[in-house]
């Protein structure tokens, strides 16, 4: 019998090929410079058994989506028009090599193992295999593998325990890429032919439109529009300090602040004339506390915590997380799972870690006193686990960026399997004529996890004086203060993070690929913490390609979303996109603010205008887009429902304002002209 086996990448090919095959490989190569086919023989499960088998990959989707050729030039049809005309799904150009080796392999294969990544992008990619390989051989039999690392035992478990296809995941791929494909194209014809004699530096230019980005580009405009329309409110309150036993301790008032000076003037007054200069305390209450050791990781917290402790980008950590794991070196990076499975041997993973020079001695000590089961959030995709470490690596065999990210996931996982930190907490109530006052004191008494996740923060504060309830102490300094109300930041990107995620804009997967595809688009741009906050002129701004799927701005299969993932999904499907060598550097400092850039402000005020409740800079239309998807994937709607219903609630949309196009021209004028 022979079985042909497909992954999502050659690396991945390789890896499992060469576990399969216990080393006993040989290896082929193929049309395709980057693909190679092993073969070696395996004893799959019945009714398979023993086999032959033939491992092979591709290198991302293999087909691509676009319109038919009458209506691919800007001016061969009005905008509004490629909501409705025939998209065409076909085997990608340079993905022919790809095809063409799968469709061979096939002919003489009874069965058809899957092995891409066990999400709905790989799922699709897994359908778009199935197709191609029955066009080789119509009687072939598939399965798939269901495995979320590279670890051999975990690799060989999958192959002995394959599932089903789940088609609904694919049908949901199918459906968000002909809508990006429409929404993109006609969105982003519109604003480019209509903008264009708006201002002189929109002439030329293209306007790209995305239905993710545009809602990520809405929140730094309107953090950023908090921030200079904030006007500071002056306050007053009356501040406390008391010495005892050689400590002066401060008091905070329990009123907190006043924005009326006369009032707490004529409050201090009254407790000047009836207090004396002593204070009584009327309550000491001391109690124990914890702070309790971090959630597993999901993908979205690793963007967060990349970006705010990391000081990386987002799209940065994702990148490396990625390779960390075509390596074998951790599990698969994109889950929303909070949550460990009561039957994963967590204590063999924790042992894998006691070799570390840095934090092996706190996970050998963990194995001696017991690994505890980490806590249970509330998500599980059913797919994959948190992400952890499944092999240690030391600095050599990666690079310091790369070592960065595996230390957050390492620590963050042995920080799981550790206790809550355990502490004392003091607040001490003192009333003075009156009015009350407070203060509070932390004393740290066991640090755990602490001591191996150095990214949380919980110290002991100064010792406080022994308060005895009931007890009078003199008043060193009781005085009235002033102080004004701070303005908010600019955005951060571990804040736009949480936001896009709170309000379902994109997935966890693709939420850094879309803060990426505003700041290579100039909508918005990084600048650092504290900067002077105003509207930056973008560097450049570009001009629109001709002919092809390019020429619509979103490149194939709605590129303009960033839904190639940065995976080698998308690459290679169209010109839409504009990542090079170049790029890779830019904008990797998670701790910048993001600041909007005049054009980005110009479009989103624009669009808020038109229609505030369905803009199209707001999350709401395509966080019901995303609602949707889910409900393809669970079977509650088909993929022609979905696409049917979004493409009618974004035309409405492009309809009012294709009406009031006037509004979007002023807006561009009244930012892009100064």
């Amino acid at each position: 019998m022979k079985i042909l086996c497909v992954a999502e990448k050659p690396s991945i090919a390789k890896t499992v090929a060469n576990i399969l095959g216990g080393g006993q490989v040989t290896t082929r190569n193929t049309d395709n410079k980057y693909i190679k086919n092993y073969d070696f023989t395996y004893r799959f499960p019945y009714p398979w058994g023993e086999a032959d088998v033939t491992m092979t990959s591709v290198v991302g989707h293999i087909t691509s989506a676009d319109f038919t050729a009458d209506v691919r030039q800007w001016h061969s049809c009005a905008p509004a028009q490629l909501f409705h005309s025939q998209v065409v799904v076909e085997v990608a150009e340079d993905k022919k090599t790809v095809a063409r080796n799968i469709k061979n392999e096939s002919r003489w294969a009874q069965g058809l193992m899957i092995w891409t990544d066990c999400d709905r992008e790989g799922e699709h990619i897994g359908m778009e295999v199935c197709r191609i390989a029955k066009e080789g051989n119509q009687r072939i039999v598939v399965k798939r593998a269901q495995f979320s690392n590279l670890e051999r035992d975990h690799i060989r478990s999958a192959a002995q325990h394959p599932r089903e296809m789940d088609e609904r995941l694919s049908d949901a791929v199918d459906a968000r890429i002909e809508i990006d494909l429409r929404l993109g194209a006609a969105f982003t014809r519109f604003q480019t032919l209509s903008l264009k004699d708006s201002a002189p530096k929109l002439e030329n230019a293209l306007i790209s439109y995305g239905s993710c980005q545009f809602p990520t580009l809405g929140f730094v405009v309107d953090r950023f529009k908090r921030v200079q329309n904030f006007h500071p409110e002056q306050f007053w309150y009356i501040a406390m300090c008391v010495r005892k036993d050689a400590i002066d301790v401060h008091f905070n008032w329990k009123r907190g602040h006043i924005f009326d000076r006369m009032a707490v003037t004529l409050l201090y007054e009254r407790c000047m004339e009836n207090g004396s200069g002593e204070g009584r305390i009327v309550s000491v209450i001391r109690k124990p506390t914890s702070k309790w050791r971090p959630l597993p990781l999901t993908t979205v917290e690793l963007q967060t915590r990349g970006a705010s402790f990391l000081g990386m980008s987002s799209k940065k950590v994702m990148d490396i997380a990625e390779s960390l794991y075509t390596k074998g070196f951790i599990s698969y990076p994109r889950t929303e799972t909070d949550q460990f499975s009561d039957s994963m041997d967590l204590t063999s993973l924790v042992r894998k870690q006691t070799v570390d020079s840095n934090w092996g001695e706190f996970a050998q000590n963990l194995i001696n006193t017991g690994v505890r089961h980490p806590r249970k959030g509330n998500n599980d995709d059913h797919a994959h686990p948190p992400i952890h470490p499944v092999a240690h690596v030391s600095p050599p065999a990666v690079d310091l960026d790369h070592h960065r990210v595996y230390s957050l996931i390492a620590r963050h996982f042995l920080a799981c399997c550790s206790a809550d930190a355990k502490g004392e907490s003091t607040e001490i109530v003192l009333d003075w004529a009156g009015e009350r006052f407070s203060t509070s004191g932390l004393r740290v008494i066991e640090r755990n996890y602490l001591d191996v996740y150095p990214y949380d923060r919980w110290t002991s504060s100064q010792p406080l004086p022994e308060f005895v309830q009931g007890e009078l102490v003199p008043l060193k300094r009781a005085t009235v203060e002033e102080g004004k109300t701070s303005a908010p930041s600019y955005l951060t990107e571990p804040e736009l993070i949480r936001l896009m995620d709170a309000n379902g804009i994109g997935t966890d997967a693709t939420i850094a690929e879309h803060i990426e595809t505003i700041l290579k688009r100039q909508y918005a741009i990084k600048v650092p913490p504290g900067a002077n906050g105003r509207f930056r002129e973008p560097i450049d701004i570009d001009p629109p390609k001709r002919g092809g799927g390019a020429d619509l701005g979103v490149g194939r299969g709605g590129a303009a979303n960033g839904r190639g993932r940065g995976r080698g999904r998308g690459r290679g499907r169209g010109g839409g996109r504009r990542d090079s060598d170049a790029d890779a550097g830019r904008n990797t400092d998670g701790r910048a603010e993001l600041i909007p850039s005049t054009l980005g402000a110009a479009l989103v005020e624009g669009y808020d205008h038109i229609g505030f409740d369905k803009s199209l800079t707001k999350p709401f239309l395509r966080k019901d887009m995303e609602d949707m998807m889910k409900d393809i994937c669970e079977g509650r709607k088909t993929r022609q429902q979905v696409v049917r219903e979004s493409i009618a609630m974004y035309e409405e949309v492009f309809q009012r304002a294709n009406v009031q196009v006037q509004v979007l021209k002023q807006a561009c004028r009244r930012y892009l002209d100064r």
